[in-house]
């Protein structure tokens, strides 16, 4: 269903300074929401909690689609409790221009990665370690899982609560460029406890950091453009999780078919891989 136009909306009160309260205060919800949702997964290993590239591959997989339940139930705790329901999904069949659009953000978004990549290497700058490396580690299967759960999980969940939501609500204090941007440095903000700590518990360098969060930014732009444009959720949901099936398709090609020639280039899509926004 479709909310641009015929469906009823809930026009929020305050101004921008409450709209950007409400929207930092669900992404901090969704990020707790999200690890309480997950934990259970430690029943199947416990390991899971306290050393995940140590875990069993039942339990990343619980855990990784339980924690993004914990955000799509964020979404769905907001919309419940301020009045607004189900009508406010922007969900429907793309168009001929929303499947465009589509193509336009995928190529947008791999460009708009190669380009952070060149900038990176010629400032001498690396990635940090994402969460979803350290899960899957160099494992093939569990790759192509992580596709999968892109599609299920991933992208609809991060989409429906930092776009149909969060970017939605900005509407009503922002102009829509305005809510792009603002939805975009939230989602990139709530990024930071993932590429802020390396694996050992030390921080991560200030330039790797930054790297990573301009890569989670600037694919946070582009999908969020891609849904003020369209009003469709379905438009960027189908666009990230596009984008990161690519990223996980050519590190499992790297990993499957050439792991030692390519230890180099395995390190680089490990790199590319690690702007994944898990």
């Amino acid at each position: 269903m479709s909310t641009s136009q015929s469906s009823p909306s809930v026009q929020a009160p305050g101004g921008p300074l409450r709209a950007v309260f409400v929207a930092l205060s669900l992404s901090v919800a969704g990020l707790l929401v999200a690890t309480a949702t997950a934990t259970p997964a430690g029943l199947l290993d416990p390991s899971i909690l306290t050393d995940p590239a140590a875990a069993s591959d039942l339990a990343t997989v619980v855990y990784l689609i339980l924690q993004f339940l914990g955000y799509a139930l964020t979404g769905a705790l907001y919309l419940r409790w301020t009045g607004r329901g189900w009508d406010w999904l922007d969900l429907e069949r793309p168009t001929g221009r929303g499947w465009r659009y589509v193509v336009y953000g995928v190529v947008g978004s791999i460009a708009f990665l190669i380009a952070v990549q060149v900038v990176a290497t010629v400032l001498d700058l690396s990635s940090s370690d994402n969460q979803v490396m350290g899960l899957i580690g160099n494992d093939p299967n569990m790759v192509l899982v992580m596709i999968v759960i892109v599609f299920a999980f991933n992208a609809p969940a991060e989409e429906f609560l930092f776009r149909n939501v969060v970017q939605k609500r900005l509407y009503s204090s922002f102009s829509r460029v305005g809510a792009v941007l603002v939805a975009a440095l939230i989602f990139a903000l709530s990024h930071v406890p993932t590429y802020a700590l390396a694996a050992d518990g030390s921080f991560e360098p200030a330039g790797a950091i930054a790297t990573s969060l301009a890569v989670v930014f600037g694919g946070a732009v582009i999908f969020g453009y891609l849904y003020a444009r369209s009003d469709n959720l379905l438009v960027p949901i189908i666009a990230h999780a596009t984008f990161n099936a690519i990223q996980f398709g050519l590190l499992y090609l790297a990993l499957r078919y050439a792991p030692e020639e390519l230890e180099s280039s395995t390190a680089i899509l490990g790199a590319l891989v690690a702007a994944v926004p898990v």
